[in-house]
C-alpha cells in the first residue's frame, strides 16, 4: 500500500510541471488573443465598448472598430486630414486680457442720416414715381411731380421780368426786378437747367417733377396722388442705414464705469465674430420715461447696409483688466468632466493633449495660468474635432490618464 502511494507521489511530481507548462501557454494565448481582438465603440459615447459590430444602445449609431491597446497620448495626422479639419494653430505669447460687462443694446436709425422730403409749393400731387416704403432711391431720381398754379405764377413773372431786360438792357431796375423773380424761382427748387429751358420756350409749365434730394431708402410715404398738399407739406421721409446708433441700456450706478469718448466693443446679434469698435458719443443724463435705466449712445459703419435698425446689439464694456498674461481664444480650450485641456502640436501633424488652468475670461478670449508657457504652439480651430478624433481612436478620453504638464 505505501509503494502504491509513494509512485502516485513520484508521477503527480513529474507531471505537475508539464501541467503547468501547458496552463501557462493556454493562458498566454488567451491574452494574446484577447489583446489582438478587434474591439468597437460608439463615437459619440466611447464608454460603450464591446467585442463584436453592433449599435449603440444610446443613440442608436453604428459601432466603429478602435484599438484599445493604444497607449500613445499624441494624435498623427496628414495635411490633407489637416486641411479637412479646419485645423489651425497659434504661438502663445505674452498680452494684455480685459473682462467685459455686456450692456444690452439695440441698432437705431441715425437721424443725421435723415431726410424728409417736403413739398416747395402748394399745389396737386399728380404722380408719384415710387409708391410704396422700402424703396431705395438715389439722389437726382425723380420722386413725383406735382401741379402748382402758383409756380405757374411765379414762371410767367420771370418771363416777364426777362423780356423786360432784353428790352431796356441798361436799366438797372429791370435787372434787378428779373434777378429777384429767378430767385424766387430757385427757391421753390427749380433748377438752372429748368430756368434756361423755361427761357428758351417762353411757356409757363404748372406741372414740375420734383427730383430725390438725397440718396436712401424710403421710410415713410406721407401723400398719395391726387391729394393736394401745403406749401412745406411732408411727402416722404428716407433714411440711410450705411451709419447706424446703437444705444444701450445701463443703471445708474455703473455709469461711472463709461465716459465719453471712450473705446468699446460692440456685437451684433448674428455676427458675433465680428466684434465692432464704437466710440461713446453721448450718455443720457435723465432716466428714461417709466425705467430706472440710462441710455449710452454711440454710432458703427454699416457696410453694404448688411444690419438693419432694431437688431439686437450689445456693447461690451470692459471692467477688469491684467496685463502680461497667456491667453487663448475660447475655441481652443477644451472643458469635460476630467478637466480642462488645450491641444498642442508637438511636430509637424502631431498633436498631443495638455491639461491647464485658466483665469479671466471673456467673450472671446481666455487666460491660461498653468499648463502652457511662451512659444508653445497651441492648436485654436478644430479643437474638437482632435479630441473626437482621439476619443475613436484610442476608445478613451485623452485626460482619462493625464496629469498637468509640468514646467
Amino acid at each position: 500500500m505505501k509503494r502504491k502511494n509513494f509512485v502516485k507521489t513520484v508521477a503527480f511530481v513529474l507531471l505537475a510541471p508539464a501541467v503547468l507548462l501547458t496552463a501557462c501557454k493556454e493562458a498566454e494565448k488567451k491574452k494574446i488573443t484577447a489583446e489582438n481582438q478587434q474591439t468597437y465603440t460608439c463615437s459619440m459615447h466611447p464608454q460603450i465598448v464591446q467585442n463584436k459590430p453592433g449599435t449603440c444602445p444610446i443613440c442608436g449609431m453604428d459601432l466603429v472598430p478602435f484599438n484599445k491597446n493604444a497607449k500613445d497620448a499624441t494624435l498623427t495626422l496628414g495635411e490633407s486630414q489637416i486641411a479637412l479639419a479646419n485645423i489651425t494653430t497659434m504661438t502663445v505669447g505674452i498680452s494684455a486680457l480685459s473682462d467685459y460687462k455686456q450692456l444690452n443694446g439695440r441698432l437705431v436709425t441715425d437721424p443725421e442720416k435723415t431726410t424728409v422730403i417736403s413739398s416747395r409749393v402748394p399745389g396737386r400731387i399728380e404722380v408719384l414715381y415710387v409708391k410704396e416704403t422700402g424703396v431705395k432711391v438715389n439722389k437726382g431720381q425723380p420722386l413725383y411731380k406735382i401741379y402748382s398754379e402758383q409756380l405757374a405764377a411765379l414762371q410767367q413773372e420771370y418771363l416777364l421780368a426777362a423780356a423786360q431786360v432784353k428790352q431796356f438792357p441798361d436799366d438797372t431796375r429791370f435787372q434787378q426786378i428779373e434777378k429777384a423773380a429767378r430767385q424766387k424761382l430757385v427757391l421753390y427748387d427749380q433748377s438752372d437747367a429748368q430756368i434756361n429751358q423755361l427761357l428758351q420756350l417762353q411757356k409757363v409749365n404748372p406741372y414740375v417733377v420734383y427730383p430725390a434730394t438725397a440718396s436712401g431708402v424710403i421710410s415713410e410715404l406721407s401723400v398719395s396722388e391726387g391729394q393736394y398738399i401745403t406749401e412745406g407739406g411732408a411727402i416722404m421721409r428716407l433714411e440711410a442705414y450705411h451709419q447706424l446708433w446703437v444705444e444701450a441700456d445701463i443703471y445708474p450706478a455703473e455709469a461711472s464705469a463709461i465716459q465719453v469718448g471712450q473705446s468699446v466693443k460692440v456685437i451684433v446679434a448674428g455676427w458675433e465674430s465680428e466684434p465692432q469698435t464704437m466710440t461713446v458719443q453721448f450718455i443720457n443724463p435723465a432716466l428714461q420715461s417709466g425705467s430706472q435705466l440710462m441710455q449710452v449712445r454711440g454710432s458703427i459703419a454699416n457696410p453694404d447696409n448688411r444690419w438693419q435698425p432694431g437688431l439686437q446689439a450689445n456693447i461690451l464694456l470692459p471692467v477688469k483688466s491684467k496685463g502680461n498674461v497667456l491667453s487663448l481664444p475660447v475655441d481652443a480650450v477644451i472643458r469635460d468632466g476630467k478637466g480642462t485641456h488645450v491641444w498642442i502640436e508637438k511636430a509637424q501633424g502631431k498633436f498631443e493633449p495638455r491639461m491647464v488652468t485658466t483665469g479671466l475670461e471673456n467673450f472671446d478670449a481666455v487666460e491660461i495660468t498653468d499648463g502652457l508657457t511662451a512659444g508653445d504652439n497651441v492648436v485654436i480651430t478644430g479643437a474638437y474635432l482632435l479630441y473626437a478624433e482621439y476619443m475613436l481612436k484610442k476608445g478613451a478620453d485623452p485626460m482619462a490618464n493625464m496629469s498637468k504638464h509640468q514646467h
